[in-house]
């Protein structure tokens, strides 16, 4: 049998550092060659196996809890347990989407860090309004900018007027000094359109990204990065003036997937499971984190570790009828007349054969003498 070869980036490597430390190349190749194949799989292991329970027993001693940010209200992060879960069951809406954003210089050096922060935050009409009230006796919405909410985010009054006219076309508009006078369009005026217009008017996108609720400048090394609560991927690598669009990145996996495609998502859930298992100060190899990442997305698709994304595509009958809902399972292949040909563990040790695993996986020849 063929000695496998060190693949060519490592051959590189070893041609460097052999004359940076002048020793025998030779020698140097047949060690690392030796430590390379000890570090593969023997044939037949369970790796499978290997990795739930590498994974899995760390996550008995993982907390529970949602860590917070500090001083910034509906700021916080799932850590723990839960977030391990959200990533291995592939779950298209996560409790807590947030977004580091990386800045081009000079604003990652901290140059108008907050005033790039705010024009990224999306900014309703009732954050810039400093007194919004319903006219009982004229049957009219009255309301007052505040103009230094609007210079923080660097607004006009007439842009938001503007854009009032456009979000709320039900209603007509009269500026009386600072005051905005709006009345609905029509004769019969009831109480309840006004109510229901003045909430549709408080929701009117007036500024920054839909999506991104709230911001915060945060230092990560020499540079200033914006963490956000909410995401918005697609909208946010369109800044290419501000924004590294090499750096800037989502914890929603879907998100990473239908805007940067499969492999990305595929490196996201390895980085997403990798920071939960270090925040935690617990140790798992990142091999079977990368078993875990290539099975969720080798179809091309996300598909969770759950009896409708994974386990649901097996082939096996048995196999799929031993994880969850086995009467479902059994009765659906009866009618398709489907034939389980027993070639993983499951459906093996379920009828009581010898497993195709480890030294169950080779058949034997036996010479007879003639």
């Amino acid at each position: 049998m063929e000695r496998p070869e060190l693949p060519s980036y490592l051959k590189t490597k070893i041609d460097e550092t052999a004359s940076k430390m002048k020793v025998d190349k030779k020698k140097l190749l047949a060690s690392a060659t030796e430590e390379y194949l000890s570090a593969q799989v023997e044939p037949g292991e369970c790796v499978g196996l290997v990795a739930a329970e590498s994974i899995g027993e760390p996550g008995t001693q993982m907390t529970l809890n949602t860590f917070h940010f500090a001083g910034v209200a509906e700021m916080n992060v799932t850590v723990g347990l839960p977030r391990i879960i959200e990533v291995l069951d592939a779950r298209k809406t996560i409790s807590t989407p947030m977004m580091e954003i990386y800045l081009k210089s000079p604003y990652n050096k901290g140059k108008d860090i907050k005033k790039v922060a705010l024009s990224l935050k999306e900014t309703a009409l009732e954050e810039v309004i400093k007194d919004l009230s319903i006219s009982i006796a004229d049957l009219t919405i009255e309301l007052t900018l505040d103009k230094e909410k609007l210079k923080d985010i660097s607004m006009m009054p007439v842009t938001v007027q503007k854009l009032i006219k456009a979000g709320v076309k039900e209603l007509n508009m009269k500026i009386k000094d600072d005051l905005i006078i709006l009345n609905l369009k029509g004769k019969d005026v009831h109480l309840n359109q006004l109510y229901k217009a003045k909430e549709k008017l408080k929701k009117v996108f007036i500024k920054g990204v839909k999506g991104i609720k709230q911001v915060l400048p945060v230092k990560k090394g020499d540079e200033f990065i914006i963490v956000t609560s909410g995401t918005n991927l697609k909208d946010i690598l369109k800044m290419g003036t501000l924004i590294d669009t090499t750096k800037t990145t989502t914890n929603d996996i879907f998100e990473i997937h239908d805007v940067l495609g499969i492999e990305a998502a595929r490196q996201t859930i390895i980085i997403e499971l990798r920071k939960v298992i270090d925040s935690q100060g617990l140790n798992v190899d990142m091999r079977h984190i990368m078993l875990v990442a290539d099975i969720m997305t080798n179809t091309g698709v996300i598909k969770g570790c759950t009896r409708y994304g994974v386990v649901g595509e097996k082939a096996s009958v048995l196999a799929r009828a031993s994880f969850e809902t086995p009467i479902r399972h059994i009765t659906n292949a009866t009618l398709h007349g489907e034939m389980d040909h027993l070639s993983s563990v499951v459906e093996n040790v379920m009828i009581n054969q010898p497993v195709p695993i480890g030294t169950g996986l080779p058949g034997l020849i036996t010479k007879i003498k003639k």
